[in-house]
């Protein structure tokens, strides 16, 4: 069985000759600042991927999209905007925009490198969180406007949501990824509860969403706990996505639970991703031993083995290839 032929077997709930493992991490010095700022990045990005590649050899692969986080002119007005009112200039981009094309060139790149070797996925953020990661404090910012204005909201991420789905399209129908790995989070303010997400956030995930599966998009949904955010999982349960990544360490919720919670989707997890956890500072003999206990609990049917976001930069190789030693 290739690796692609296991990583689609798990995907689909199939039996697997092992459960696959999926380890990411970016290849920047500081994958927020704009490539278009810091040109260099872009062959720290792709020369990162391919030495990955060449030296891992990954069951599959997430295509970093460091520098291209979010759109500049996009960023910009968000940034800029006192009110939810300033949230109507923002516009949306044409097809071939150079953010876009850039990127398509990025993932065709990378895709012609290994492509035939593994399935890949290209990171896009959602609407909402494209938002958060272009300024600071966007949590309480995008609370702020949603309780000021909440359809001026809806009309700003519909806008941010349609450059997304050009960008979806594009680097499955033209870069040759298998398909996208949308990142999502709750926002990180208590007057924004599951309700309110479902109403103004949930819809531009979904067009995105929407878009990758018609353009033939094998999508895994990640539900972001990095940095120990937190999520209501219910949220996002029904989803078109192929298999979820979420942060079972940070919910407190097992890959089990969540496979359930998830309708029986395929779903990605399972270790800490931060230097504490136990994937970075753990012996052989830790790793292995938590490994066999995830599988023993989850079982190894539409399981794939990973942490619960992006690991440290520095993180040794050689502690994933203990994990799929392991599952083997």
């Amino acid at each position: 069985m290739d690796k692609k032929e296991l990583v689609w077997n798990a995907f689909n709930n199939k039996p697997v000759e092992r459960v696959p493992v999926g380890f990411w991490f970016h290849y920047t010095e500081n994958e927020l600042i704009s490539a278009y700022e810091k040109p260099e990045m872009r062959g720290q990005n792709i020369s990162g991927h391919k030495h990955f590649v060449s030296t891992f050899k990954p069951d599959f692969v997430k295509l970093m999209s460091d520098g291209y986080f979010f759109e500049q002119e996009t960023a910009k007005v968000l940034r800029s905007a006192k009110t939810a009112g300033d949230l109507g200039r923002l516009k949306p981009v044409a097809a071939d925009d150079k953010w876009i094309r850039d990127q398509v060139s990025l993932v065709k790149e990378l895709t012609e490198s290994f492509g035939n070797e593994v399935l890949t996925f290209y990171n896009v953020f959602a609407p909402a969180t494209a938002f958060k990661w272009s300024i600071e404090g966007a949590d309480k910012k995008l609370a702020q406007f949603i309780r000021e204005d909440k359809d001026a909201v809806i009309r700003a991420l519909g806008v941010i949501a349609s450059n997304t789905e050009k960008l979806a399209r594009a680097v499955i129908e033209e870069g040759g990824a298998d398909g996208i790995y949308l990142s999502t989070q709750s926002i990180q303010d208590v007057s924004a509860g599951p309700e309110l997400y479902a109403e103004v956030i949930s819809p531009s995930e979904l067009s995105v969403l929407t878009a990758a599966n018609s353009a033939g998009g094998k999508n895994i949904l990640h539900v972001c706990g990095y940095e120990g955010a937190r999520n209501n999982l219910s949220v996002f349960r029904n989803y078109p996505a192929k298999a979820v990544n979420f942060a079972s360490t940070v919910e407190g919720v097992s890959l089990a639970e969540g496979k359930k919670l998830f309708g029986g989707k395929a779903v990605i997890g399972g270790f800490a991703n931060t230097r504490k956890g136990l994937l970075y500072t753990g012996t052989k003999e830790e790793i292995q031993a938590e490994t066999k206990r995830l599988l023993k609990d989850s079982g190894k049917t539409g399981i794939i083995l990973g942490a619960d976001c992006t690991v440290p930069k520095d993180i040794s190789f050689e502690r994933f290839e203990w994990v799929r030693e392991a599952a083997r």
